[in-house]
């Protein structure tokens, strides 16, 4: 099949790879040009293991190639950015809307269009096929339009793409069926064919629950902390039941483009209803300001005018260079505020970030404090002679069973 795939990013660049792999001629789209000339030589623009080897294959075998604009094809898939608005809480479809439009001059009757993207409900036809009939209202009724969310996690989205069952959900029954017929050609988890509305709200239902799962965990760590309890034990004790399993944090909080986005989508579809999806976001979107406050005290100990703070840690979960609403970049634009602070960003998986970057080993030696904000391995790999005579506020509990070290957290 030929296919234009919009957004060659964690998830667009990915899905075009696979389905290359799988023999169709794949030409991907994205608005940045570095991307694409990364994307045409073969190279994969982010680090996500085995991207770079199956980039190459697609490259080489003639399948994948990559553009900044959309040509005709017989399939269009949209995977784009969906953030949110953290002052209003609703879904910023921009990035759809505008990739609706850019397909729309270049599509012709009988061509199907699938939105992977996470959205609101009602998104695939208020967001994607409204867009495209208004530019051209001739079309109407004449393209299939199915929505399709990405089941996979960055760190593991090859396998998972792959293997994980995935829902497809047409505007109506023809187009469900188009989609089966595409998936099936590289899926070998359960296709389940259902509405596009069912689908839309699964995702975020799927997302919102584990949501709920890290809030319960984010907040019983700071209550056992109130009442000086070690909340590492506690969670240990309690696993131990055989219908429990609580969760302990690997991050500063809650972040990345689906957990801690998607459950405000519902949140601002029934606002008087979703008062426990409301107050779980709240609960998560608080851990990384506790945090900085842990920090803080860890600093009042020091005694000292000025105060070395080595932040390990900016990506939003351990071993990726994802930072999409990383908690960890919350915790040190907090701190930022604090003149008596001198702070060291670590993230040992990018080049460059908005503050300078500190080598691991340089941070370590010159801070007064130590916090570690994502549980990546190197930080897990720090012995108790590294930290041996620092302050430390581990909120991934990575530092707990080293000897001689005194943890805030």
């Amino acid at each position: 099949m030929n296919i234009t795939l919009i957004g060659l990013g964690y998830m667009g660049l990915p899905m075009a790879a696979i389905l290359a792999r799988a023999g169709h001629k794949v030409h991907g789209v994205d608005i940045n040009p570095a991307v694409v000339a990364r994307v045409n030589k073969g190279e994969c623009p982010f680090a996500e293991p085995g991207m770079s080897e199956l980039v190459a294959e697609a490259h080489a075998s003639g399948n994948l190639h990559a553009d900044t604009a959309p040509v005709p094809a017989d399939i269009f898939l949209l995977s784009l950015p969906t953030p949110v608005d953290h002052t209003t809480h609703e879904a910023d479809m921009s990035y759809v809307e505008a990739g609706a439009a850019a397909i729309a001059p270049v599509l012709k009757e009988g061509d199907l269009v699938i939105l992977e993207s996470t959205s609101p409900l009602g998104g695939t036809e208020v967001n994607v096929k409204a867009v495209v009939e208004k530019t051209r209202p001739e079309l109407a009724d004449k393209i299939d339009y199915v929505f399709c969310p990405e089941r996979a996690i960055p760190g593991d989205t090859l396998r998972e793409m792959v293997e994980n069952d995935r829902l497809v959900g047409g505007l109506s029954e023809r187009a469900t069926e188009r989609g089966l017929e595409l998936y099936k050609t590289f899926c070998k988890g359960e296709l389940i064919p259902c509405t596009a509305g069912e689908a839309e709200m699964v995702k975020l239902v799927e997302n919102a629950s584990r949501d709920a799962q890290l809030a319960f965990c984010n907040e019983l760590h700071m209550v056992c902390d109130k009442l000086g309890l070690d909340f590492w034990r506690v969670v240990k004790f309690a696993n131990h039941h055989p219908r429990v399993n609580i969760f302990t944090p690997n991050a500063a909080g809650v972040g990345g483009h689906c957990i801690a986005v998607d459950p405000w989508f519902i949140v601002h579809s029934a606002p008087e209803i979703a008062k426990q999806m409301r107050a779980t976001r709240e609960v998560n979107d608080s851990k990384p300001l506790w945090v900085a406050g842990k920090v803080r005290e860890a600093v009042r100990r020091m005694g000292k005018d000025k105060v070395t703070v080595a932040c390990l840690g900016l990506a939003y979960k351990p071993d990726v260079d994802d930072l999409r609403d990383s908690p960890g970049a919350v915790v040190i634009d907090e701190l930022a505020n604090d003149s008596n602070l001198e702070l060291l960003v670590v993230e040992p998986n990018i080049d460059s970030w908005r503050r300078p970057l500190t080598p691991l080993g340089e941070a370590i030696a010159r801070a007064d404090v130590v916090v570690c904000l994502t549980a990546h391995k190197p930080f897990r790999a720090l012995t108790s002679r590294e930290l041996q005579g620092k302050q430390l506020v581990d909120a991934c509990g990575v530092w707990r069973h080293l000897d001689g070290v005194t943890n805030v957290i």
